[in-house]
């Protein structure tokens, strides 16, 4: 049997908004830190905030107008998988073949995550690190200089899904003058 207080409380407005909330907080965390786990790394979700893996240029990177392309949009969702050096496929962005993998990594020159494709390695100190390069810029690497390879320490892991436009939203979230 429930105590009459306890049935009282049950159907009190406050507390079941009270609850709902608490259910929400408890799924949506849930969920990150499940997808953090199940994909093995720190970032499983991320919008394409820049047009640097966009092949048709200039200002036509926002997805609207290709957005089954082979390459990342701005306002692009994308989900990370972390993976093992040795599983990354290093091959330049080819339309009509398989390009190289697309990966996530850290640059703390710029103190945030770049979105590159892997397009080549070199040795360096013992270890192979990955060449990369936007599909959209003229240069490779982004690192200390132009053409720098990404140590494996740095990269965050893979994109193995893209989603056209749900990013935007993020974006919009993120940008401040979107509330000012």
């Amino acid at each position: 049997m429930i105590p009459s207080k306890l049935k009282q409380l049950l159907k009190n407005e406050y507390f079941q908004t009270a609850m709902l909330i608490l259910l929400i907080v408890v799924v949506v965390l849930g969920f990150w830190f499940g997808l953090r786990f199940a994909l093995n790394t720190d970032y499983p979700m991320l919008a394409v905030a820049s047009g640097s893996m966009c092949i048709v240029q200039p200002n036509r990177c926002d997805g609207w107008s290709h957005p089954f392309s082979q390459s990342l949009h701005t306002g692009d969702l994308i989900i990370v998988q972390g993976v093992n050096l040795q599983d990354i496929y290093a091959a330049p962005f080819n339309q009509s073949g398989r390009s190289g993998d697309i990966l996530v990594f850290n640059d703390p020159d710029l103190g945030e995550l770049i979105v590159h494709r892997a397009v080549g390695t070199a040795m360096m100190n013992g270890q192979t690190e990955f060449l990369t390069q936007g599909d959209g810029n003229a240069e490779l690497g982004i690192g200390p200089g132009p053409g720098s390879p990404t140590p494996p320490e740095r990269i965050v892991g893979k994109v193995v899904l893209r989603i056209p436009w749900i990013g935007h939203l993020a974006l919009f979230m993120r940008d401040r003058q979107a509330f000012t």
